[in-house]
């Protein structure tokens, strides 16, 4: 598996991350205090200098009090302005050559300024949680904020024993001294920083259904009062990974969380290993069961599979919609022919703009784009037919496993499972902006009945 990385700056978002170096481990150290909202934390970031000799770099974060920060133990001299932390090492880092930063920091956490409103750290009426897709990963850590630049990441958070703490990964230990708890989570696995998820409340942990779902611990995390509605919300989890895997290769990581806030979220928001829902996604009717399906599906189409740049946001968000179109043809629902059609309807009458393949970054999240993304993951499918489609999407999952990935590398892979080169389709729905005909029925996949509900059981 070798991870690659986009060679430049990325194109939507320049001021954030720096490609001249490559972090390949975060050990945060973090101390959250709700009442206050006060946050401090100590970061030690492993990284490995690019081609050219480093003799300076910057880190992204929001506007902290910077109480220390060291190169190798030695103190360099840094300057910390907009968002970005620019250091200079005493001395300048060798091509190629390993080095540490050591950061402390200090402040009361807040959303980063981004086109759509405040993002990263949010403090919530009793707790926080962290959204951070695009750029806020720097409004609570300093890091290399660009999706290309994937480190495993252990995370050790102290808070109020009441509350507790949830972050993608695996949970080491769980130590309570006094009045105050610490949680350590170790995430192996290659992370783009924007998939650092985090919650901090007063949750009940249940259970969904058990590890013979391909060996897959799934967790969720409620306010206990939504425990009934979540029960049946989130019922048929463990079938969707059950599918999933079917269709996309193994689960990539080592387990599952969900976590519900007893507040709305506008969507519910996808990390590595670790998935939040809003109260208002949860109604006892699965009214959203879409959208456990779709954040599911990320953790193969987004978080194992990266993009190498935000140009590429596609990739993300038109396999995951396309999974929730094959979780409704395999579990009783419209096929996935149905819904292309019906979203294709809907395509039809909205402005014809959008460049799938660079939309550009006003419109890397429109609602187009995860639509026409969708079709144009079944466009693939129909012209491969259903044998060559999914080996081709398990050939995918697993080439990059871990990895980054962009458009071009997508569509030769693909052409690599046809018949007929797939040039003229590709060209036509990622990089025009004309909507296609909608693309022939392919085979269904075969129907199953429907899964029954089943309650979570206490964890």
């Amino acid at each position: 598996m070798a991870v690659q990385q986009s060679a430049g700056p990325d194109p939507y978002f320049p001021g954030n991350g720096d490609p001249h170096y490559r972090v390949h481990r975060y050990e945060l150290v973090v101390d959250y205090r709700p009442g206050p909202n006060r946050l401090s934390g100590t970061a030690r970031i492993n990284a490995i200098a690019g081609r050219a000799p480093l003799a300076d770099f910057q880190l992204n974060l929001a506007a902290f009090r910077i109480g220390r920060v060291r190169v190798d133990g030695r103190q360099p001299h840094y300057t910390h302005r907009g968002g970005r932390l620019r250091v200079k090492p005493a001395k300048a880092i060798r091509p190629g050559a390993a080095f540490t930063v050591e950061v402390q920091w200090s402040g009361n956490p807040k959303p980063v300024n981004s086109p759509w409103g405040g993002i990263g750290w949010e403090e919530l009426t009793d707790g926080a949680l962290v959204a951070s897709q695009p750029v806020g990963a720097p409004s609570w850590y300093p890091c290399n904020d660009r999706p290309a630049d994937k480190a495993s990441y252990q995370i050790t958070i102290t808070t109020p024993s009441a509350y507790s703490v949830v972050a993608g990964g695996r949970l080491l230990t769980r130590t309570t001294k006094a009045s105050t708890t610490t949680w350590v989570y170790e995430q192996a696995a290659p992370t783009s920083s924007y998939l650092v998820g985090l919650s901090i409340g007063k949750y009940q942990t249940v259970l969904l259904g058990d590890t013979g779902f391909g060996g897959v611990p799934q967790h969720g995390h409620i306010p206990a009062q939504l425990l009934p509605e979540f029960s049946r919300d989130f019922a048929r989890q463990p079938q969707m990974m059950e599918l999933f895997q079917e269709l996309f290769g193994p689960y990539p990581f080592d387990e599952y969380a969900v976590v519900v806030t007893e507040e709305e979220l506008d969507v519910p928001v996808e990390a590595q290993g670790l998935s939040l829902f809003g109260a208002n996604h949860v109604d006892g009717g699965r009214g959203s069961e879409r959208l456990v399906a779709h954040e599911l599906a990320h953790q193969w189409f987004g978080n194992s599979v990266s993009i190498a740049d935000w140009r590429h946001i596609w990739l993300n968000e038109g396999f995951a919609k396309y999974a929730e179109w094959l979780w409704s043809e395999r579990s009783g629902g419209r096929s996935a022919q149905q819904l292309a059609a019906s979203a294709h309807r809907l395509l039809s009458t909205l402005p014809q703009g959008l460049k799938l393949a660079d939309p550009g970054r006003k419109l890397m999240f429109d609602d187009r784009l995860y639509e026409r993304g969708g079709v144009a993951v079944h466009a693939v499918r129909c012209a491969l037919g259903d044998e060559a489609f999914f080996r081709m999407l398990r050939g995918w999952v697993s080439l990059h496993r871990g990895g980054t990935a962009t458009t071009a590398m997508f569509t030769a892979h693909a052409n690599r499972f046809a018949s007929e080169p797939l040039d003229e389709l590709f060209e036509a729905w990622l990089y025009g902006t004309a909507l296609p005909p909608l693309p022939s029925a392919g085979p269904a996949l075969p129907a199953r009945p429907q899964y029954p509900p089943s309650a979570g059981q206490s964890a």
